[in-house]
């Protein structure tokens, strides 16, 4: 996780200079004056749907709890949602295209799933199956294959013994 932090700082560099080169172009293009007004238009957009984007994430999660169902995937769906707002908010044509795409249906749906595979990598089973309910798993029908040989076995005295990892529980 910190390995990656230190890119930080030259990711948001050469998204400063994208949005301004964007901004370069989109004013030779149209003008400096439409340009300057769509990204107003665009970060007044993204300011109203931040509420809106904002209270619909809690509707959700509020109406998954008393359901008594995982709020997880609309904890993720309104994460992406309010992601898609700020970015629209945030001043810039570059920031506010990608976020007007998050908050497209598909491609919300696309990265809502992209986001709860993340979640899933980083959490524990037992915390992910919480959040996100039962795994769905692909049951292919046919002959079975043989198991693969490169997984762990432990000798004890000269004779392979088959395991398995399992979490351990916390709390």
């Amino acid at each position: 996780m910190r390995r990656g932090l230190r890119f930080v700082p030259l990711a948001l560099l050469l998204a400063v200079v994208a949005e301004l080169a964007v901004f370069v172009a989109v004013g030779r293009a149209v003008g400096f004056g439409v340009a300057v007004l769509a990204v107003f238009a665009a970060s007044l957009l993204g300011l109203v749907l931040l509420r809106r984007e904002g209270m619909r994430a809690w509707r959700g999660f509020r109406s998954a709890a008393q359901a008594g169902q995982p709020p997880g995937r609309q904890v993720t769906d309104g994460l992406v949602g309010l992601a898609g707002a700020l970015l629209l908010a945030t001043p810039g044509l570059l920031s506010g295209a990608l976020g007007l795409l998050l908050l497209v249906p598909p491609l919300r749906s696309l990265a809502r799933s992209g986001v709860q595979r993340a979640a899933e990598r980083r959490v524990s089973s037992m915390v992910a199956g919480d959040l996100f309910g039962p795994r769905r798993v692909r049951v292919h029908r046919g002959t079975p294959q043989p198991p693969p040989t490169t997984e762990p076995t432990v000798v004890d005295g000269g004779r392979a013994i088959e395991g398995e990892i399992v979490e351990r529980r916390q709390g």
